[in-house]
């Protein structure tokens, strides 16, 4: 049984190092954005965004090792920051291409 212990102590702390990454990257994207594009998508201020995605690191390494409630805290947070904030700013910037598939355009 503590073969399988350290397997699944191996695992949490793979997946929580992954977390970390997912969650620096959404601090990253955010500081590189200009202010004007967040108010141009729609969106929340850059202030507020860079305290969202910074929490969220500080949430990560804290639950380093662990995936309790201050680990799902942060990654949801990155999540909404990488799945709604982040295509929309790439759209006003003029990154992303529209009506782009998997295969190119459509």
């Amino acid at each position: 049984m503590s073969f399988l212990g350290t397997v699944q102590g191996y695992i949490v702390l793979a997946l929580s190092i992954a977390a970390l990454g997912v969650e620096v990257y959404a601090l990253v994207d955010c500081l590189r954005r200009r202010p004007d594009a967040f108010t141009a998508a729609g969106k929340r201020s850059k202030g507020f965004w860079l305290a969202v995605t910074g929490v969220a690191v500080l949430l990560g390494v804290v639950a380093l090792g662990g995936l309790g409630l201050l680990a799902i805290v942060a990654i949801v947070a990155a999540g909404v920051y990488l799945a709604d904030v982040k295509p929309a700013l790439d759209q006003v910037m003029g990154r992303g291409g529209n009506n782009q598939g998997p295969y190119g355009p459509w």
